[in-house]
């Protein structure tokens, strides 16, 4: 171990009337991850429980405490706290809150602070305090290409033809081809189908593409 060099985290301010590098005193000792996805549930007569239909990922968050002690210096240590806080204030030339990178070894997460919860555990005679912990969240942000180049894209890419089969339904060919229920009114709309649920066994289906 004596040949690894100590990786400092830091949190860099990479947008606004600022960029700067704010070192944080001590690396945290642990951190943690939470991802989530949003879906909604849509009831289809005769099933027995309702399909899922994926509406949209929640943007990731990073949490963690960071410690700061200044009681050897006998400094107030909010100077160090007050640091970090401030990145939850709207920056004056993007009237939002700055973008900042969270940046540790291996980690390099991009987002915005979210919340900040500061807990200060020990003061000087003089009332000073001089140790404190920081639990903060940070949000992830990416813009609108980085998401969409992100995105594998599965639903089908040009026009084709199926065959209906006995008692097969509208949502069930477009859970198929484009692995949403939901889209059956694609293909209805594709096919001048008024009511979906009278379908016949050999009619032949026109399968749209949906982008572009």
């Amino acid at each position: 171990m004596s040949g690894l060099a100590l990786k400092k985290a830091m949190i860099w301010v990479e947008s606004g009337s600022s960029n700067e590098r704010m070192d944080v005193m001590f690396n945290p000792s642990e951190y943690s991850l939470d991802s989530s996805n949003k879906f909604s549930w849509q009831a289809v007569p005769g099933l027995s429980q309702p399909i899922a239909q994926f509406v949209n990922g929640e943007a990731t968050s990073l949490s963690m405490e960071l410690f700061f002690d200044t009681y050897e210096k006998g400094t107030d240590v909010r100077k160090q706290t007050m640091k970090i806080a401030s990145l939850l204030e709207v920056d004056k030339d993007l009237h939002a809150p700055p973008l900042c990178r969270f940046v540790w070894g291996s980690l390099q997460f991009k987002g915005v602070l979210e919340k900040v919860t500061q807990r200060y555990t020990m003061f000087l005679d003089s009332g000073l305090p001089v140790r404190a912990t920081l639990q903060v969240t940070f949000r992830a942000v990416q813009s609108l290409v980085e998401q969409f180049k992100q995105i594998p894209r599965q639903s089908a890419d040009r026009t084709k033809q199926r065959t209906i089969k006995q008692g097969e339904q509208l949502w069930q060919i477009a859970a198929e081809e484009y692995e949403d229920p939901a889209l059956w009114r694609e293909i209805a709309t594709a096919n001048g189908i008024e009511n979906p649920s009278q379908l016949e066994a050999g009619m032949v289906l026109k399968i749209p593409r949906l982008y572009g």
